[in-house]
């Protein structure tokens, strides 16, 4: 039985790529690639020649089950992304689910992730955080996903594309508010390196003059705690009720205003279908 080994490559800067990384690769049979043109680039640096295989979004199913059968067969493998570490955010969760389910070894050689980069970057606070990933583009399922964190009292981070910033920054703005502060941090590691920090509203202005370039990661404040000593029950209701306007259910909605205010969510919800 071989092992797939999890190899986090550079997010932008070649010097970022660990010994122990190039070392993996030197030694596996075959390596798993996002994008074997990009990989190529990574390999040539540093003097790495390993045959690959394209392993991406489109093609998990079928591609993870030829690497399954190759590790079965008693094959290494190495998955890597263009940038970062392989299964955040990226289809290589799938293949490390199909090789636990398999009784395949998984091993992991750390490398630079954008998303705790730019979360220590951020001065936001990290003591607790909330990883978002990318937002859908489907309508429905952002409008779901940016619902459920409008009472979210953690730091939150975000992935984005330069094409769906602006779009991105205005739904924020609707979500959390225009004065909500907001760090966004582009080309970490590289020559332009940039981290603007600002309020959501500020951050908006900004684009509209500077069209946005590069990959972006977005972190966000969370909401400031209420202090729950000053909410009546009728204040939680009227909470949950905005909610329900926003478009939560009844329960979800009686939930998060209990969160707030700490008062129960049963009897929260009695009162708001009343």
């Amino acid at each position: 039985m071989g092992i797939l080994y999890l190899v986090g490559t550079p997010i932008g800067n070649l010097g970022d790529f660990s010994p122990r990384a190039v070392e993996i690769l030197n030694e596996v049979d075959f390596i798993a690639a996002e994008d074997t043109r990009v990989t190529l680039k990574l390999l040539n640096h540093f003097d790495i020649k390993k045959p690959m295989i394209s392993y991406f979004e489109h093609n998990i199913r079928e591609k993870g089950e030829k690497i399954a059968q190759r590790l079965q067969g008693g094959e290494s493998c190495a998955i890597v992304t263009d940038a970062g570490m392989p299964a955040i955010s990226d289809p290589g969760q799938d293949l490390v689910r199909l090789c636990r389910e398999r009784g395949i070894q998984v091993r992991s050689v750390p490398g630079p992730t954008a998303a705790m980069t730019a979360l220590a970057l951020s001065g936001l606070p990290t003591g607790r955080f909330t990883f978002e990933g990318f937002l859908s583009v489907n309508k429905k399922a952002r409008h779901e996903h940016l619902l459920s964190l409008v009472n979210e009292e953690r730091t939150m981070v975000f992935y984005e594309a330069p094409h769906k910033l602006k779009r991105t920054l205005d739904d924020f703005k609707k979500t959390f508010g225009a004065n909500r502060e907001i760090a966004l941090c582009r080309e970490m590691t590289k020559i332009y390196e940039e981290v603007l920090i600002s309020s959501i509203d500020e951050a908006i202005a900004h684009f509209e003059k500077t069209p946005p370039k590069g990959e972006f990661v977005l972190i966000v404040s969370g909401k400031e705690k209420e202090n729950a000593a000053e909410y009546e029950l009728e204040d939680a209701v009227k909470i949950a009720r905005s909610l329900v306007e926003k478009g939560l259910s009844p329960a979800q909605a009686s939930k998060e205003a209990s969160k707030i205010t700490s008062f129960k969510k049963s009897d929260i919800y009695r009162q708001l279908v009343v």
